[in-house]
């Protein structure tokens, strides 16, 4: 359960007592990933409750999504605005450094301040009983992603956490992680589960593939970018299609 723990402390601000050996164990604690996930969306979903009963559907939508990000400790945010600014560098070298610093850039905030637009409208427009299923699979399917990829991708640098998480990924525990995370999309939402997950890992890959050919890699700010489009890629499929359904 030791895995299971540093987990938790890693994706979430959950206090769980225990040591902090991140950089040595958290790649070995990856197919606990989904199960964080799936506990994190199930906080979510009960925020998500509480809100629709006392406020309008864009108010508790932002309140819901606000809940969903300080639960994570904004972990994956702050990965999406360090690539988007990265991205902007001049060569592999510059850009690394500018992901590096804990300052965000023009690039960086502007692109949160949409993306975070969309999650929320997106949110607004999912009806009730599709709502809570999505909110319970997107966390978990979202988490599969960072073993994923660590098998497909090499690190950027010889040094670092994302560095440390590569290296430890097995994969047996990149299978588990996949194996969990689409069981709970099918179970939460059926067939279009099926179709959310698979879209959605395929997001992350194309993310990490766009944005690690410029950096040498995979970071962990790929990682995190990579599970937050992940997630709003399950949002917008299942409004998808129940849009074309209506």
């Amino acid at each position: 359960m030791s895995g299971a723990a540093l987990a938790i402390r890693y994706l979430t601000i959950l206090p769980v007592p225990g040591h902090d050996d991140t950089d040595r164990g958290l790649g070995r604690a990856a197919a606990w990933f989904p199960v964080v996930g799936l506990a994190l969306g199930v906080l979510v979903m009960g925020v998500d409750r509480v809100t629709t009963h006392l406020f309008p559907p864009l108010l508790s939508a932002l309140l819901t999504v606000t809940a969903w990000k300080i639960l994570t400790g904004g972990l994956h945010l702050d990965g999406l605005a360090d690539c988007l600014d990265g991205l902007m560098g001049r060569d592999r070298e510059h850009r690394l450094a500018i992901m590096r610093d804990s300052r965000i850039g023009t690039f960086g905030a502007v692109g949160l301040i949409l993306f975070l637009m969309i999650e929320i409208v997106a949110l607004t427009d999912l009806p009730p009983a599709p709502r809570w299923r999505v909110l319970v699979a997107a966390p978990a399917v979202a988490r599969a992603v960072p073993p994923l990829l660590a098998r497909l991708f090499g690190a950027a640098r010889s040094e670092g956490q994302g560095a440390a998480f590569v290296a430890g990924v097995r994969a047996s525990g990149a299978a588990v992680a996949l194996a969990l995370a689409v069981l709970v999309a099918v179970a939460a939402l059926g067939v279009i589960g099926l179709v959310a997950a698979a879209l959605a890992l395929l997001v992350a890959v194309m993310v990490a593939w766009l944005i690690g050919r410029r950096l040498g890699g995979l970071t962990g700010d790929v990682l995190g970018a990579a599970v937050e489009g992940a997630e709003l890629a399950v949002l917008l499929t299942v409004l998808a299609w129940l849009g074309a359904r209506a």
